[in-house]
């Protein structure tokens, strides 16, 4: 217990110590140790490890070298110059900006309850489907249409891609392997869900690529991934609509005019 006691004493003793003596000074002008803390915890994040000897005087460098441009940018009286002051301004509000968010969410954090009922949202409104198609890409209707006739008449699909298609899986007869729904633009997409199995588009498929004919090899059903797996894109997501509904509740109560046409 004394060992522990002389312990204690000894930081208290050294804080007091630290707090009394700033880590370096410029010119007079002395580094906060706050700050130098500050850095020196950002930098041992990033390298994901505790400061070594070697951070803590790379990071001093850092602040010293930082304090020797801005005395001089305050010499030379740059504050004052337009440019800079309207930059220093939006920094200003940005910085609020994103205190009063972060104070938002530090006030009303966000629940695991909160983030389970979008997550049962998403998974009840989403398509799991898989589908593995190929496609022939032209450039207008009556090249698309020419294709379906060939087709019609027993022309081998890939073959057909490989001869025709200008996209660029042509050269892999037009394959663009497993893909869901949502990562298709949505005609294509579209098209393909009216699809049945081994069956092609009987009529073309514009898109702002061109013209299409698609071929449905195959479609799996997939299982949605996990809450926990989806958590940081779940979070995310209701800090996003948090922001909005916030932002809806202060422009019911603002007088806002626009004075755009």
């Amino acid at each position: 217990m004394k060992t522990i006691v002389t312990l204690l004493l000894s930081l208290a003793v050294a804080g007091a110590a630290w707090a009394a003596k700033p880590p370096a000074t410029v010119n007079g002008k002395p580094i906060d140790a706050r700050t130098y803390d500050r850095f020196l915890q950002q930098r041992a994040r990033q390298n994901k490890r505790a400061p070594t000897p070697e951070d803590q005087q790379a990071v001093l460098d850092e602040l010293i070298n930082r304090e020797l441009l801005y005395q001089e940018a305050m010499r030379r009286k740059l504050d004052k110059d337009p440019e800079v002051a309207f930059r220093l301004q939006q920094q200003r509000i940005n910085t609020l900006v994103r205190a009063v968010i972060d104070k938002e969410f530090a006030d009303h954090p966000i629940s695991d309850k909160e983030l389970k009922q979008e997550y049962d949202r998403l998974v009840k409104g989403a398509d799991f489907r898989e589908f593995k198609a190929r496609h022939i890409l032209v450039k207008t209707e009556k090249e698309a249409k020419a294709v379906i006739k060939q087709l019609d008449k027993g022309a081998d699909f890939a073959k057909l891609a490989k001869e025709k298609s200008t996209g660029p899986s042509g050269k892999q007869g037009g394959d663009l392997g497993w893909f869901r729904l949502g990562q298709m633009v949505p005609p294509f997409a579209a098209a393909v869900a009216r699809l049945e199995k081994g069956k092609y588009t009987k009529t073309p498929v514009k898109t702002q690529y061109g013209w299409h004919v698609i071929l449905l090899e195959d479609s799996r059903s997939q299982e949605p991934p996990t809450f926990e797996a989806v958590r940081p894109q779940l979070t995310q997501l209701v800090q996003g609509q948090r922001v909005q509904a916030m932002l809806k509740k202060l422009r019911e109560k603002a007088k806002i005019e626009k004075n755009l046409k």
